[in-house]
């Protein structure tokens, strides 16, 4: 049986800690940049997350995994929370591909809108929770 990492609404949430990721140190420099670039929706998640405010969870913010740049990941699920902006519209085929990727790695990956950030922000929390229940929970086992 995995760890139990944290418990959400009385829901042991179990560790699902994904091993020897690919990494890109090429990608390092674009890093920081986009770091700095403070997208309004990612720092309004950040500010909820950071800290391990969200149940305990520690997450990362801009993470690379092999060639790419992930907006959040939580390293003891194998989370990954992507915000996309508007300029995701026309990236759907990239992002189809990239998510493959990640989950051909073992990781899951929850998306969400910038505009559902800024303007939904305890809906999405409830959708993430919800998410991380699904597919991280576990049931008590019981004693007979």
């Amino acid at each position: 049986m995995k760890e139990i990492l944290t418990s959400i609404n009385g829901i042991p949430i179990r560790k699902n800690f994904v091993q020897n990721l690919p990494y890109n140190p090429y990608l390092k420099k674009l890093l920081k940049e986009k770091r700095k670039a403070r997208i309004l929706g990612e720092v309004i998640f950040w500010k909820k997350v950071r800290a391990k405010n969200f149940y305990e969870i520690d997450f990362d913010r801009q993470r690379i995994i092999g060639n790419y740049i992930v907006d959040f990941y939580v390293k003891s699920l194998g989370l990954i929370i992507e915000i996309d902006s508007s300029s995701h519209d026309e990236k759907q085929v990239y992002d189809g591909i990239r998510q493959e990727y990640m989950e051909s790695l073992g990781l899951l990956v929850f998306r969400i809108t910038d505009f559902d950030v800024r303007n939904n922000l305890v809906l999405i929390m409830k959708e993430l929770e919800s998410f991380i229940i699904t597919h991280y929970g576990t049931t008590p086992s019981s004693k007979i």
